[in-house]
């Protein structure tokens, strides 16, 4: 398959009917997909590499070209882009203007947008100041990626030699009537045409809501400018506001470090309050430890008390020694020997013969023989 059958096939396609517009982006995004062998970059071509060009930047389309009709975009049978052109002034540039140009860029299969923004003079007279110049406001429309081609100072109302010089097939908007001098709808001739394509607006947000909050906290905004630098001149601020707001600014500043202080004193608190509980615990440990060991050594059967009665028990033996053995009881045979013996040398010696003995005397050989 050759190059231009697939990118007829992808949807970003060329034929010889195309301009030379399409020519050249259907070329850089070719370029930019040649190098990645994916399924997903295959299907989703990439967002542009360089800003939306300027409709006068690019070279003039010398080709022949027929307006589709709606069904015609629809069925997906047309081989060129179709041409849909935004227009609005896209002062503050935010995401409602992103999701609108989004919308549009989505509303047929392949969609080359064109989008208009008027100019400083035209918005002034028709419908007022802008907080953003036109240059501001062009080239923060250029970085859009969905935008293909951008038309400085458009008309405010579309004519059909407008439309047909940039080859416009719709023109997409919301569906509010927009008002202006001499109408009371200025989409109204070219949706009587069928040229109308609606886009839904992102509620919560527009540049009239920006303003507004910047209004309404307009006290907030110049003193966080003066304290960023900006001066009172810068800001248009007189002499006396000036000095309120520098006090104001004084008062917030102690504020937030009497804030800062008591955050940090409330940390404090709930790490000592935090460490107390966890000396606590540790306390309460250690004294179920302490009073264990005591009542271990000085309870009733403790260390101390079974020492001091065994100790006391070897010192009472140690100072009252047991008595000597008693003599055998007299009516023992052997102390009946025993005494008679006595009682007969007794005698003996007495010199008394009738006292148990004969008189009987003892030789120095018959004691040592005894």
């Amino acid at each position: 398959m050759s190059t231009l059958e697939s990118d007829k096939k992808k949807g970003y396609i060329l034929s010889s009917a195309d301009d030379p517009i399409m020519s050249t982006i259907s070329k850089r995004k070719r370029r930019a997909e040649e190098s990645l062998d994916s399924v997903y970059y295959d299907k989703q071509p990439l967002a542009h590499y360089t800003p939306a060009p300027f409709s006068e930047e690019l070279p003039p389309c010398l080709e022949p070209w027929r307006r589709v009709t709606r069904e015609e975009a629809l069925s997906g049978r047309v081989t060129r882009p179709i041409r849909v052109y935004a227009d609005g002034i896209y002062d503050l540039f935010h995401a409602g203007h992103a999701r609108a140009l989004m919308q549009a860029k989505n509303l047929f299969p392949n969609t080359y947008l064109i989008v208009g923004v008027c100019s400083d003079n035209l918005t002034h007279s028709m419908k007022g100041y802008t907080v953003l110049s036109e240059t501001e406001r062009y080239e923060a429309l250029r970085h859009c990626r969905y935008i293909d081609e951008i038309v400085r100072d458009a008309p405010w109302t579309c004519t059909s030699e407008f439309l047909d010089e940039h080859r416009v097939d719709f023109v997409a908007h919301d569906d509010i009537p927009y008002g202006a001098a001499g109408t009371d709808d200025v989409y109204k001739d070219i949706k009587a045409k069928g040229m109308f394509m609606a886009t839904q607006r992102t509620e919560g947000i527009s540049t009239s809501d920006i303003i507004t909050r910047i209004v309404r906290d307009y006290d907030t905004y110049v003193r966080r400018n003066l304290a960023r630098g900006y001066s009172a001149k810068d800001l248009n601020v007189s002499y006396i506001n000036e000095k309120k707001f520098a006090i104001q600014n004084r008062v917030d500043r102690v504020k937030d470090k009497m804030k800062r202080v008591e955050s940090k004193t409330k940390q404090v608190v709930r790490n000592i309050e935090g460490k107390s509980h966890e000396l606590i615990q540790k306390w309460e440990e250690k004294s179920r430890e302490f009073i264990g060991n005591f009542l271990e050594f000085f309870g009733a059967d403790g260390t101390w008390n079974t020492f001091w009665r065994d100790g006391t028990s070897i010192i009472r033996q140690a100072l009252s020694p047991p008595a000597s053995p008693s003599r055998s009881p007299p009516d023992s045979p052997s102390s009946s020997r025993s005494t008679e013996g006595f009682d007969g040398l007794e005698g003996a010696e007495g010199g008394d013969p009738g006292a148990g003995g004969s008189g009987i005397e003892f030789s120095d050989s018959d004691s040592e023989e005894d």
